[in-house]
């Protein structure tokens, strides 16, 4: 018979129906995306690991065959995205190849992932596709290939690609890196993402189920006058409330496969998915489905204890009985104890120590469920002391004296997940040191450091004269290094070779890399660190009309065993001794520093290149035109940005998974305010049209919308403030860190006031079709 009076009833009956099953839905959906964050990971690390050259970390050497390749990581960045990307080089016919690639590309061409060959093609990657302007694509990776269908990757062919260019001889891919254990924070800080993300949709799960509840109780009423018992009217009103849950999971699984196509389309942060990754985990997909009706049935029943469904009546229409207070303050208080018990939890603490999660979760729920069950005590005490005002004013407290529970329920989603976002906020704040470390780095000096693993001191100077020609660049801070020897016989086998570092530089360049009164082109000088120890080790070498042998291979191992010719240079007697200084990365570097008219670089037979390039902040894709240059001298130099701060990898996923499901439970609360809003217009079809009848304007009828939503709003927003402050100020002391700001309510709360208008805004065009003369009809 409940069942029967879901579906029947007309109209009426079919929407309330549809609106409580459109609330569980949602709901549902989020809950069942939430269950295939485990399998999408996993699907994501078994892809990871598929790519991942196998033999690389391998202690035996790798015999050339017909069907091994060289490799190599040769990423780059273009703007803010990371681009994944590695050079090959087959050795046979028969290469064996990486997932989702289906032929080794050749030298000057390259397979990309469908993402990048878009953006690449597009009026934004016009700059990016001049980077690789001397490749040719011949193809695209496919998905087995690609940790997410956004992802930014390229293989690119090689006829030069050699091991000592820093590639490796491989024979297969599929290496499985050892699983890095997540930091003990990081695990506290997981544990409250998920109970914060998720308990507002639990919440909302139970009000939607509530779904017009004063017309269910008229209904009631009337089964009871004509002979229906008090258990009877239950378990009919359990059941209509089963049916709309029943519904409510169907729609929540077509949601959930919409949403599961949109994340392979739709990138949000940075974070994308293919469907078939999103694939809930079958336990949880059964306790969920089991769950919410259960829940659904046992909501409905607790409900209808509050209210005296008789024959003549609802005795709920009278002065209610005021809510007791004292059981609200226990699940908040004990939630509070749970935590404050728990034991203390640091980086100090073994990485992979045994965290309690089952009993943080546990502290951590009760208190926002605790949060939950005071607002409407609060509501109910703030909205009986309200007295006279406008016209919209009275009818907006009017009605929440009247019903104060229902616009509780409303806003008791984003009561709970501003609690749980200012706590979240609080512990972000207090770990934020912990993760994100200050460098020795001063980007004030420059801004790109770029690296080449080629031995080639032609090829280094070239690359330095290139990058002064770039477009967008200031400046260049060059540097051609190479380690040089002391040249003779040693005394013994057992002594070790006196071995010091020759860099080649302009004055410009020296300056900043050491303390240099005054240079010319030609001049030399002895770097020394002020430490004693290192500066005797230089001297050893460095000495003044000595020689120095610039081929340190040329006087062989420790035995003396020859490799190459001798390139014997004379250290000027005329060189000056200075001290070092950190270079804009933060290194210091100390041995023999000479100008570029002092020796030829093409003398130096193992020389790098480093470079530090200013570029102009005031043309946007400077940093661009430096990579696209570099990559066009070489496709294996690297080119990393100058940072000040450097951000921990495990603690940005967390942020950025954060992100992701706060944006997810963010409109699930504004769907489940506007669905609530909607419901209770609906409720009070009848009222809105005899007020209208009686001459009431449209706008104070708006006016009193939005301040039945607005009052209990800011009543939740307070409690939610005071609840969080005080959860955040227990989480950073159960894992040892001080509050280090107060203040990051501020824009949650904006983000309420905004939440309010917007549903308003919403419900306007519903709140005009009720006040039409035709709501008063009946029958």
């Amino acid at each position: 018979m409940g069942i029967r009076f879901a579906v029947g009833g007309g109209r009426e009956g079919w929407v309330r129906t549809v609106l409580t099953a459109v609330g569980v839905g949602l709901g549902v959906a989020l809950l069942l995306g939430a269950a295939s964050v485990p399998d999408l990971i996993a699907n994501r690390d078994a892809r990871s690991t598929a790519r991942t050259p196998a033999d690389v970390m391998a202690e035996k050497k790798i015999a050339r065959s017909d069907s091994t390749i060289l490799i190599v990581e040769a990423g780059t960045a273009f703007r803010d995205s990371e681009i994944g990307g590695r050079s090959v080089r087959a050795d046979g016919d028969r290469p064996v190849l990486p997932p989702g690639v289906r032929e080794l590309p050749k030298g000057g061409e390259m397979v990309v992932s469908p993402a990048l060959r878009d953006l690449m093609n597009s009026s934004e990657g016009k700059l990016l596709k001049e980077r690789f302007d001397g490749y040719r694509i011949t193809g695209t990776i496919g998905d087995a290939g690609l940790m997410s269908p956004k992802e930014l990757y390229y293989y690119t062919g090689s006829d030069t690609l050699t091991k000592e260019r820093g590639a490796h001889r491989i024979k297969e891919f599929g290496y499985t890196d050892p699983a890095e254990p997540l930091d003990p924070l990081l695990v506290v800080l997981v544990v409250l993402i998920c109970v914060v993300l998720l308990t507002p949709v639990l919440i909302f799960i139970g009000t939607a189920v509530r779904f017009g509840g004063e017309r269910r109780d008229q209904r009631l009423a009337a089964l009871r006058l004509v002979g229906a018992d008090r258990r009877a009217v239950r378990r009919i009103a359990a059941g209509e409330a089963l049916f709309g849950a029943l519904l409510g999971l169907a729609l929540g699984g077509v949601f959930f496969l919409g949403v599961r196509q949109l994340v392979g389309v739709v990138d949000i942060w940075k974070v994308s998915a293919f469907p078939s990754d999103m694939v809930p985990l079958p336990g949880l997909a059964v306790l969920i489905a089991v769950a919410v009706p259960v829940s659904s049935v046992l909501v409905t029943v607790v409900s209808l204890r509050a209210v005296a469904i008789e024959p003549l009546g609802v005795v709920r229409s009278t002065t209610a009985r005021k809510r007791r207070l004292w059981w609200r303050l226990l699940l908040p208080a004990a939630g509070l104890l749970i935590l404050l018990n728990q034991d203390s939890i640091s980086r100090t603490s073994a990485v992979g120590v045994d965290v309690d999660t089952y009993t943080i979760a546990t502290g951590a729920t009760l208190t926002l469920v605790g949060i939950a069950t005071l607002l409407p005590w609060l509501v109910e005490a703030a909205v009986a002391r309200l007295r006279g005002g406008p016209v919209p004013w009275q009818l907006a407290t009017r009605r929440l004296q009247l019903s104060s529970g229902t616009a509780a329920r409303a806003v008791s989603g984003i009561t709970v997940a501003v609690a749980g976002a200012v706590a979240l906020q609080m512990l972000f704040a207090s770990m934020h040191d912990d993760f994100n470390t200050t460098t020795d780095q001063d980007p004030r000096r420059a801004q790109l450091n770029v690296v080449s693993p080629e031995a080639s001191g032609p090829l280094a100077q070239q690359m330095i004269d290139d990058f002064r020609g770039t477009k967008g660049v200031k400046g260049v801070i060059g540097r051609v290094s190479s380690y040089v020897v002391k040249p003779g016989k040693l005394k013994s086998t057992d002594d070790m070779r006196p071995t010091t570092e020759l860099s080649v530089g302009t004055c410009a360049t020296l300056r900043e890399l050491a303390r240099v009164d005054s240079c010319e082109d030609g001049d030399t000088f002895v770097v020394h660190s002020g430490d004693r120890a290192q500066d005797e080790w230089v001297d050893q070498v460095a000495r003044l009309g000595k020689p120095v042998e610039l081929n340190s291979d040329s006087w062989g191992d420790y035995t003396g065993t020859p490799r190459g010719e001798h390139t014997p240079w004379t250290l000027p007697k005329s060189t000056r001794t200075i001290i070092s200084r950190p270079d804009p990365v933060g290194d210091r570097y100390t041995g023999i520093f000479v100008t570029p008219g002092a020796i030829d670089v093409r003398k130096l037979s193992d020389a790098s290149t480093q470079a530090l390039v200013q570029i102009d902040p005031k043309l946007p894709d400077a940093e661009e035109y430096v990579r696209n240059s570099a990559t066009h001298i070489d496709p294996l130099i690297r080119v990393n940005t100058i940072r000040m701060i450097e951000r921990d990898k495990q603690y940005a996923s967390v942020q950025k998974g954060l992100q992701a499901g706060a944006i997810a439970t963010m409109m699930l609360i504004a769907a489940s305010m506007l669905v609530s809003t909607l419901e209770q217009l609906r409720e009070r079809k009848r009222l809105l049209a005899a007020l209208t009848a009686f001459g009431t304007r449209r706008s104070s009828m708006a006016w009193s919308v939005l301040w039945q939503t607005a009052v209990p709003v800011v009543l939740g927003m307070g409690l939610a403030v005071s609840g969080g402050l005080a959860l955040g100020v227990v989480m950073c002391r159960m894992v040892e860190k001080s509050v280090t700001d107060w203040l990051v309510f501020l824009p949650l709360c904006a983000a309420g006031a905004a939440l309010v208008a917007a549903v308003t805004l919403l419900s306007l065009p519903a709140l005009w079709r009720m006040m039409r003369p035709e709501g008063l009809r009946t029958e």
